[in-house]
């Protein structure tokens, strides 16, 4: 079995969170690619987790991970439920037109 160096794992995680910054960053008009960008950062975060549990032979790395990855469904899933719904009724789901809403 090979075993990776610490150093590699933690590059790719720090890329992973970068790219998913980026993606929140330059992004101002698809809503959806801001919730994959979110929804990136955070599994980067909780590959970092479960490498550093590894690492010191800890469950708590996983643990968090668990609560992470429950938070990070129902973010998801009520997020993609409200543009589902908002897309029906205004047929866009444009960052900029929901700005403007009133009410």
């Amino acid at each position: 079995m090979i075993i990776l160096n610490l150093n590699y794992i933690l590059n790719i995680v720090i890329t992973l969170f970068l790219i998913g910054v980026l993606g929140l960053v330059l992004n101002r008009k698809n809503i959806l690619i801001t919730l994959m960008s979110i929804e990136l950062m955070l599994l980067a975060i909780n590959l970092n987790f479960v490498v550093f549990s590894i690492y010191l032979d800890d469950i708590t790395g996983y643990i968090f991970v668990l609560f992470i990855l429950t938070i990070a469904a129902a973010e998801s899933a009520i997020g993609l439920a409200i543009l589902t719904i908002y897309y029906r009724l205004k047929n866009t789901i444009r960052i900029d037109k929901i700005k403007n809403i009133k009410s």
